[in-house]
């Protein structure tokens, strides 16, 4: 499955505010792979349903953090932790980041 994955930069606005938004150059667009973490269903009116998942690549995550914002399986997903690297054999080198869902 493809998932893109928005960079971010921060930025300095007209008062001098430091402010982290999405890179105008746009995401990157690699393959993933995707494990569920844990969920919880919303069982009474009012409550939010939550999912986390990890999703790993081999692809290089320059630009993205926290505040980054990933789609995939038609939803927008927040970045729980920032990206990490796992060095293992060359067939097991790859990037995890463990993503919540947007409401």
């Amino acid at each position: 499955m493809t998932a893109r994955i928005w960079k971010t930069e921060v930025v300095t606005d007209n008062r001098g505010n430091e402010l982290v938004m999405a890179d105008v150059d746009g995401p990157h667009e690699v393959r993933v792979w995707s494990i569920p973490q844990r969920s919880a269903r919303a069982e009474l009116p009012g409550q939010q349903q939550i999912n986390v998942i990890r999703i790993g690549c081999s692809a290089d995550l320059e630009g993205v953090s926290l505040w980054s914002r990933v789609e995939l399986h038609g939803a927008v997903w927040d970045v729980v932790t920032p990206p990490a690297y796992h060095h293992g054999t060359r067939r097991t080198r790859h990037w995890s980041i463990d993503l919540r869902e947007r409401p």
